[in-house]
Order: structure tokens, then C-alpha cells, then sequence
């Protein structure tokens, strides 16, 4: 079925919720209208005219950027001027602009968790924590025969995660009644008469920012008209989020050695770093995009390393003396690897949504450097 961008939005805010972002930013619809309807959406690091221009040609009405278009206010937008152009582009070209910034920064499965990933860091931990997800208890009551298809269903939808184990529930039988009154169309009984069935009470834990899908599938598996179930705030913390991820390798090698991996993997011609070539790697803090304010956290981690993008120059002396070595691959670098993982998401929840949706990434490298 086609679907609005509206809908798209939510799917990338299960992802990256807007309540992640940090109060000086401005993630979310830029541009347009989230009622239209969209069959092709285009995935970016930054939103200028050809990035403008390539959605057009390849029929992507939804453009979904890293970086805001919109970031600080606009006293003008005046057309003879670049910034204004784009937006006239775009509004006459029925152009719509979504950001998700520091929301997918901070997103446990965001931008540093996937340069980390990409990098080979294992016993991954959030840099600089910002905060804990928030849990909820949801319980269910079910008929005996259908209590595995929903308690599945639920998990499979993000459902039952306490640390590394999934599909965790706790299920209790009990006798369930109700009298199903004029109007309705019971699953279970006859109208008018009070039902006494056997069912299941399935209990587990939600993270907040995955209720929504979470309830969606649970409904949808359950026979019951109405479904009777129950929403619990708990004092529980789940996992962390915040700026940056620490790990390790799986084995030491020299800083040339990891260095030339960063190289590779990120697919760069060419890259800053500072320290002994020969010094020894072994705990690495990454962070995507401009990440210099976090060194100390890094150091105070106990990183040898630390990757991230727009170093400056006194910031670099201060790291090495402390004696924090770092590797720059730049802002567009240590950001663009988030976009494969945004896809694959998106792409997933599209077909478990049943939304007739395409997903793709941008050809157009707005990287702002060339390196000779």
C-alpha cells in the first residue's frame, strides 16, 4: 500500500526519537507537506540543489537528510540567493525535506554505533551518556491457542530485549470473563452472556520509543474484538544513549595499521591523524561528525584512540599531550556510513508495514573536500 510521509517520519523517529535531539537543534519536517503520499524516498547526509535536483530525476518526493536545511532561523528567503533557490526548488517541485540530526547521533543504533561497527569495535558503551531509555511493562491477555503467535509477534516487533536476550516474557494462566453486549462481534461467546475462558496474561518490557510498533503487532495477532491489555511505567533504566561509542579491537595492532583500516573502510583517499605510528591500538572511542569535545571522555575512558571528524589544530596538541592519539576522516566520512543502516532499517519496517515504499541513497557526494 502507498504510504505519507508522515508515515515514513514515525518509522525513522522508532529509529532516532525526536526526544533524542539536543534543545539547540532542529530535526524534523524542513520542508513540506506530511500528508503526500510518496512511493520513492531519497537518503542524504545534506540537502542542496543537486541533491534537490536528483530526486527529481529519479522520482524520490521524499528527501531524508542528516543535516537540517533549516538550522538556524531565516530572516529572508530571497530566490536570487543560493539558500532561497533551494527552497523554491523544491516547494515548486512538490520537493518534501525530513531531518533527523542529533537524534540519530545520539540513537543507540545511530551514526557512532555505526562508524563503530563498520570499524570492527567490540564491548561497545556510549561515549558521553546523555540519558536512559525509558520502559514501560505492557501486559496481555490472550486465549490459550493464540498466546505464541502474539507474544511473538510482539517481540519480533522490539518487545522482550533485557540486554542480549530477546523474546523475553513472563506467562501466567487465569480465567478471563466478559459479556459481549448489542452491537458486537465477539471472537469468543454470544451476545449477552457472560464468557468465562481460559487465556494467558503475557507480561514484558518495552522500550518507549518502540510501543507504537509494539502494540500495532500485538493487535494485529490477537483474535479479541476489543484486546484488553495493560501499560506500566517502570523505574527500570534501558540501555544508554548519547554522543560517541567506546570499544575495543579484537586484537592490538600499531596505529599505522589501524589508521590504514579507517582508511579503507570508510572508503577515503585520504585522512589526518596525530601519534607514533608504532604505538600500540587496542580501545577506541569514535565519534561521528564533529566529535572534538568529547576527547576527554575518551581519554577519561581510557581510549588510546579516538576517531572523529573537524579536529582543530590546538585541539589536536592538547590530545597528543595528554597522550590520546586521533584520526580525523573528516565530518562527511565518519557520518556517511549511518546511511546503508538507515536504509536497511527503513526498508525492513516498509516491508513488515506492508507500505509499497522505495528506499535509496543518494549519488551525490556533498562532501565540501577534495584531497590531492
Amino acid at each position: 500500500m502507498p504510504a505519507k510521509c508522515s508515515d515514513i517520519f514515525r518509522l525513522i523517529e522508532e529509529m532516532a526519537p525526536l526526544n533524542l535531539a539536543e534543545s539547540w537543534d532542529n530535526s524534523g519536517l524542513q520542508v513540506g507537506d506530511p500528508r503526500v503520499e510518496v512511493e520513492k524516498v531519497l537518503l542524504t547526509l545534506d540537502v542542496d540543489i543537486r541533491v534537490a535536483r536528483e530526486a527529481k530525476t529519479r522520482g524520490c518526493r521524499l528527501i531524508v537528510s542528516h543535516h537540517p536545511l533549516l538550522f538556524k532561523p531565516a530572516g529572508s528567503i530571497r530566490f536570487d540567493r543560493p539558500a532561497g533557490e533551494l527552497i523554491a526548488y523544491l516547494v515548486k517541485n512538490d520537493l518534501n525535506v525530513y531531518a533527523a540530526h542529533t537524534n540519530l547521533d545520539n540513537a543507540a543504533g545511530g551514526v557512532s554505533k555505526a562508524l563503530a561497527e563498520e570499524l570492527g569495535l567490540k564491548k561497545q558503551a556510549v561515549l558521553n551518556q546523555s540519558g536512559r531509555e525509558r520502559l514501560l511493562k505492557l501486559a496481555v491477555f490472550v486465549p490459550l491457542e493464540h498466546c505464541e503467535a502474539v507474544r511473538n509477534a510482539m517481540s519480533e516487533a522490539g518487545a522482550g530485549w533485557i540486554g542480549n536476550y530477546s523474546h523475553c516474557t513472563f506467562l501466567t494462566r487465569g480465567t478471563g470473563t466478559f459479556k459481549p453486549l448489542q452491537g458486537t462481534n465477539p471472537y469468543i461467546g454470544k451476545t449477552g452472556v457472560v464468557e468465562h475462558v481460559d487465556e494467558i496474561k503475557i507480561e514484558t518490557v518495552v522500550p518507549a520509543s518502540r510501543l507504537e510498533p509494539v502494540l500495532q503487532a500485538m493487535l494485529e495477532a490477537h483474535p479479541y474484538e476489543e484486546v484488553a491489555y495493560d501499560l506500566y511505567g517502570l523505574v527500570n533504566s534501558g540501555p544508554a544513549y548519547g554522543a560517541g561509542r567506546l570499544g575495543e579491537l579484537e586484537e592490538t595492532v600499531s596505529f599505522l595499521q589501524f589508521a590504514e583500516k579507517v582508511k579503507s573502510v570508510l572508503g577515503l583517499t585520504a585522512l589526518r591523524l596525530g601519534g607514533s605510528f608504532d604505538s600500540p591500538v587496542r580501545k577506541v572511542a569514535v565519534c561521528g561528525g564533529s566529535g572534538a569535545d568529547f576527547w576527554q571522555d575518551a581519554l577519561a575512558a581510557g581510549a588510546d584512540t579516538f576517531v572523529t571528524g573537524d579536529l582543530k589544530y590546538h585541539t589536536a596538541q592538547d590530545m597528543l599531550a595528554a597522550g590520546l592519539k586521533f584520526i580525523d576522516p573528516g565530518h562527511f566520512g565518519t557520518e556517511a556510513v549511518v546511511l546503508p543502516v538507515l536504509q536497511r532499517f527503513l526498508v525492513s519496517r516498509c516491508r513488515e508495514k506492508n507500505m509499497d515504499v522505495e528506499i535509496v541513497l543518494a549519488q551525490t557526494n556533498t562532501d565540501p573536500f577534495a584531497y590531492l
